[in-house]
């Protein structure tokens, strides 16, 4: 195969990199092309042919391209191909390390041996992803003696002997969430940098190397944003600097840009400092006893502080939380505790290198939790979260547009952001006013699947509003006869896991179908089991309603509780939008009904991954067709099949084409 390909009659100079002219585009990607010819199930797609052609462009005459492409056009081909023949050093920043691990180790070296050109790839994680040898050592002794930890600890060990990248992602034996990975991975806080005994052997530091001499990188976008932060900050930076930037899943950058552009602190991050200090006292100053105690104790008064707040997993506003007894004075405490801590680290810095680190450590916590109990800069909203066993609390800006869009101009000249969906009916304004990208081009490319053959969309009748008290048992009678219609094969994706746990509960019972519950294991497994059941259930909320990929009859079903507005008592959207309001602007219009337009399309995109695909999406919530800003959610998806009454579902699953009664 790889001789015909060789001498095939592509015009593309496979050693020339320049500009990338059209017609070497539709030789690519066209109606006999070469994909076409190579490549199994290849099916050319006009769209995609558009796509590549206005991204080839953009990186040719620099800009920014803002390109929403519905599921099925191959967007990820249409934006690899134009980078890798750009001549240009190019990074591709995704949402997910699953997208991120996709392009690196199938799309980019299939297309680059299709290609046969000297291009260097790498890929780049967050340090979090990568196994720290130093760590490893300090920590494998202390891990064999605990029973929780002993088992991962093996299995890290033994992969520590043969891995060549050192990404935790190549094992998969270990959960993403194991307690062991934080014992053998680094933070930006406990790195020794230079000064590690292992650097010589860092799997870190050799990533960072092949990113800086790569012609295209791939890296995620947390990533890219804490990098962006630093170069901000003055402090320096990861990521190479580049000719061209493509945002994939790019409707995730406006909070993932939030969150870099703000503050955190969490119980955590506290705790580390006081374990590590509390063992590099014994390991560097073993005569001065009283170091070790001071970090014990200080670990104890932040335990104390976190454990006050309950189990009870809530988000809320930091500053009417201050106002309430005892928490300012126990935030108070932590201060003190903290302080005192610096202080005696600063005495003991010149003994070691651990210490030394520590103590650098204590000073920028002390800065950060100042920060929080001052609460003095307004252009941020003070906000706090309860999740797992740990305290988190955020410092969120109002407004990115203006901070985004300088820090993207500083020697980044082409910009591209794609996804299914960052437009609402068509319009991009509000994802260009989040990112301060007024003057950026904009395009939409629809699915080329035919949604009118493939798909119903069910809206069923007589269901309550959401507020109403019923309004969740009432979806679930209504999905039952879906359900059994369908065989299983279904999703069900909710806006809550209050509604997500009693569906699990009350299904459980009624269907005879498998029924796979996010929270009860790894994500990546559920959807491994879904699939090889073939009748299954799968009950999930936030992180199943995007970038979840389920080809085929497995998935035949996706039923969605409610049009996935923010909870309106969520700190940030209160904030938010008082602060839209003093700007003149209308909260709902401008921001809660985007947002959630944006987030219904996500989980839509579910249901029809493939040519071959059929399915029901059904949707619950009335508001969909009775309130006028339902007109809204519904352009803005595809052009389905409508109706609202059960026999006409239940004659889709029955026949292989279903007649439409055209009800609205």
């Amino acid at each position: 195969m790889q001789k015909s390909m060789r001498d095939s009659d592509l015009t593309v100079q496979k050693q020339r990199r320049g500009a990338v002219r059209a017609q070497e585009l539709a030789e690519l990607l066209g109606e006999g092309g070469l994909l076409a010819r190579t490549l199994p199930g290849f099916a050319p797609r006009p769209q995609q042919l558009a796509m590549a052609e206005r991204v080839a462009e953009t990186l040719e005459r620099g800009g920014v391209l803002i390109a929403e492409a519905g599921t099925g056009t191959g967007k990820t081909f249409a934006y690899l191909l134009p980078a890798l023949l750009s001549g240009r050093k190019v990074l591709i920043s995704t949402g997910t390390k699953a997208l991120q691990d996709q392009l690196f180790s199938k799309d980019l070296p299939l297309l680059k041996s299709l290609l046969d050109i000297p291009v260097r790839v790498a890929l780049l994680k967050g340090r979090a992803n990568y196994l720290c040898r130093h760590r490893l050592d300090l920590h494998a002794p202390e891990a064999a003696a605990r029973p929780i930890l002993a088992g991962d600890m093996r299995r890290v060990l033994r992969w520590a002997g043969l891995t060549r990248s050192g990404d935790t992602g190549e094992l998969a034996t270990v959960a993403e969430d194991a307690p062991v990975w934080p014992l053998v991975t680094s933070t930006a806080d406990n790195c020794l940098g230079s000064d590690c005994p292992a650097f010589s052997d860092c799997f870190l530091t050799e990533a960072r190397r092949a990113a800086q001499e790569a012609d295209v990188l791939v890296v995620n976008h947390h990533l890219l944003f804490a990098d962006m932060a630093l170069k901000a900050e003055g402090v320096g930076e990861i990521l190479p600097r580049v000719d061209a930037v493509i945002f994939d899943e790019a409707h995730q950058v406006p909070e993932i840009a939030s969150q870099f552009f703000g503050s955190g602190l969490s119980s955590h991050r506290l705790l580390d400092l006081a374990r590590d200090a509390e063992r590099e006292a014994r390991a560097e100053a073993a005569d001065t006893p009283e170091l070790a105690a001071l970090a014990d104790g200080f670990g104890q008064t932040v335990a104390d502080w976190a454990l006050g707040f309950g189990r009870v997993e809530r988000r809320s506003d930091w500053l009417d939380l201050l106002g309430q007894a005892g928490v300012a004075e126990g935030f108070a405490r932590v201060r003190d505790g903290l302080a005192a801590l610096a202080e005696g680290l600063r005495a003991g810095a010149e003994r070691g290198k651990g210490l030394e680190s520590c103590q650098r450590r204590a000073l920028d916590l002390l800065a950060l939790v100042d920060f929080f109990a001052r609460h003095e800069d307004r252009s941020f909203v003070y906000w706090f979260e309860l999740r797992g066993r740990g305290v988190y609390l955020n410092a969120t800006p109002m407004d990115i547009a203006e901070r985004f869009h300088g820090l993207l101009g500083q020697g980044r000249q082409a910009l591209v952001f794609t996804s299914a969906t960052l437009a609402v009916n068509g319009d991009f304004s509000h994802f260009q006013e989040r990112l301060g990208l007024a003057e950026a081009e904009t395009a939409c490319w629809d699915s080329p699947f035919d949604y009118r053959r493939q798909a119903v969309l069910y809206v069923p009748q007589n269901l309550p509003e959401p507020r109403d008290p019923g309004f969740n048992m009432a979806v679930l009678q209504a999905a039952l006869p879906v359900l059994e219609a369908a065989g299983g094969r279904a999703f069900m994706l909710f806006t809550s896991h209050r509604a997500l746990n009693e569906a699990a509960g009350w299904l459980a019972a009624r269907v005879p179908y498998p029924l796979f519950i996010q929270g009860r294991a790894p994500k990546g497994q559920l959807l491994e089991q879904f699939r090889a059941a073939g009748n299954g259930i799968l009950l999930g909320a936030a992180s199943f309603w995007e970038g979840v990929d389920v080809r085929g009859e497995a998935l035949s079903c996706v039923i969605i509780d409610k049009l996935p507005f923010a909870a309106p008592d969520d700190p940030v959207l209160k904030a938010r939008s008082r602060y839209l309001q003093e700007q003149g602007k209308d909260p709902f219009w401008d921001y809660q009904l985007p947002q959630a337009v944006i987030a219904l399309k996500q989980g839509v995109g579910r249901l029809i991954r493939d040519p071959r695909d059929r399915g029901v999406m059904m949707i619950c919530d009335p508001r969909l067709l009775s309130k006028g800003y339902g007109r809204v959610f519904v352009d803005s998806l595809p052009p389905m099949r409508r109706t609202r009454r059960l026999e006409v579902v239940q004659a889709f699953f029955a026949a292989d084409a279903a007649p439409s009664d055209g009800a609205a």
